[in-house]
């Protein structure tokens, strides 16, 4: 049976902080020449991390494998701040690309732990977000990673009035609820941010994903195995009640024989995989009857690149300018100089210097030269 309808989730793929971290590290591919270092992956994307890779990125999980006086990125994921300290001590220039959202789970955590409270740190073990937070106040944080890990860890708890809930940004929902209620249950005092830490692109897609699995005899979420808020969508499909699941990285992956019955299938994307592959996946899907966008909510959230990048950024377009004789703006798609970093998008960054090759600052200078 031929498949009839996509239902695509509105919102899906990129949010701010993919946005903020991709342009920041195409930033870093035109001011330098390769190879530039990044500790640990940029974003959770395999097809974004061979892009990168091509462009002379060098991805490293050990700081020590940084030569020193290299200019290096840390991940969107944020970092120990042992990391952080070891990379500044190597690097000639570095960027940490850590995502707000997880920068305010680390402030809780040092403000929790230095008020001497216990932290219950709902996250997934090994998990790049995961490991960088629990480094921030470790004598005083817990890994609760199921409802059974809360009774454990509750009897570590020395004042049981002074608990704290934390969490991964990219937590399914039902996670976040299921062991905070479970936490609730020891500590009726419990403290907790104002708004979970969740972040919003996770629980607005994981919204729209609902949306459209109630209605869908199938569910396609599109996303590296490594990306925690994918397999988060992929498990709210599965708790929703569609019999069919499928998490790919890209069309080729796609099981066309467990789709064979189905006539409406529901499409989205995790918030580090790229528009292109929600195009590639539709157009492998071949709907007779086309494409329903199924919208829930806008989202117009817009992290600026981080800090010791703005500078620079304004610098370089300034020095391009002068030394091209023009305004380089366009160079890096709707980028150019600081002030039109929120119109650029992420994908057409990346496009660009792919398709260019890869166009550093070195290279802008000695293209001038000759």
């Amino acid at each position: 049976m031929a498949i009839e309808r996509v239902l695509l989730a509105q919102p899906r793929g990129f949010c701010a902080g993919v946005e903020m971290s991709i342009k920041a590290l195409a930033w870093m591919v035109r001011m330098f020449e390769p190879p530039i270092y990044c500790y640990h992956e940029i974003v959770h994307n395999q097809l974004v991390v061979d892009r990168f890779r091509a462009l002379g990125v060098v991805f490293v999980d050990d700081v020590a494998d940084v030569p020193s006086g290299a200019p290096v990125m840390l991940s969107a994921h944020g970092s120990p701040p042992e990391v952080v300290a070891a990379a500044r001590d190597r690097g000639s220039f570095v960027v940490d690309a850590v995502c707000p959202l997880v920068t305010k789970v680390h402030h809780e955590a040092r403000v929790r732990a230095a008020k001497g409270y216990t932290i219950l740190y709902v996250g997934h073990a090994g998990h790049d977000e995961a490991v960088g937070t629990l480094a921030v106040a470790p004598g005083s944080i817990r890994l609760v990673q199921h409802e059974g890990d809360v009774a454990p860890a509750a009897a570590t708890v020395a004042d049981p009035s002074k608990v704290a809930l934390l969490a991964q940004t990219t937590l399914a929902m039902s996670e976040w609820e299921g062991i905070s209620a479970k936490a609730r249950e020891h500590f009726p005092n419990l403290w907790t941010a104002a708004r979970n830490d969740l972040c919003y692109a996770t629980t607005n897609r994981q919204e729209a994903l609902r949306e459209i699995a109630a209605r869908a005899d199938a569910v396609i979420v599109i996303g590296s195995a490594n990306s925690s808020n994918t397999l988060a969508l992929a498990r709210v499909a599965t708790e929703t009640g569609c019999r069919v699941v499928q998490r790919v990285n890209g069309p080729e992956e796609l099981d066309h024989a467990a789709l064979a019955e189905a006539r409406v299938v529901g499409v989205t994307a995790g918030a580090s995989a790229p528009e292109e592959l929600v195009d590639a996946i539709i157009a492998a899907l071949a709907p007779s009857a086309g494409v329903e966008l199924v919208h829930v909510t806008d989202e117009d959230e817009y992290f600026p690149p981080p800090r010791e990048l703005r500078d620079a950024i304004a610098g370089l377009d300034a020095a391009l300018a002068a030394t091209l004789g023009g305004d380089v703006r366009g160079s890096l798609g709707a980028g150019g100089p600081f002030g039109d970093d929120r119109l650029a998008q992420a994908t057409v960054a990346l496009d660009t210097l792919s398709s260019a090759g890869g166009v550093s600052g070195a290279a802008h200078r000695r293209a001038s030269e000759e």
